[in-house]
């Protein structure tokens, strides 16, 4: 057995292969200093702000967890 493995890892697995949402091409961008920027449309899609103060969150009041209120 792998000293670093979970002893979860079916589920982990499970839940990256069919829970977790797929990113698409247009779903991200990176800036000058190599961070990931997810674009407005990412965040639309994902139904509610998660609250993390992102760059393009298009929730109104802006970076409120949960907020589902398109700006």
């Amino acid at each position: 057995m792998n000293v670093g493995a979970s002893k979860d890892w079916v589920q982990e697995l499970y839940v990256k292969e069919f829970i977790k949402p797929k990113l698409l091409p247009t779903d991200f961008y990176y800036d000058k200093d190599g961070r990931m920027v997810m674009t407005e449309e990412y965040h639309k899609r994902r139904g509610s702000c998660c609250g993390n103060g992102c760059l393009k969150c298009p929730y109104e009041p802006r970076h409120e967890r949960g907020n589902v209120v398109i700006k």
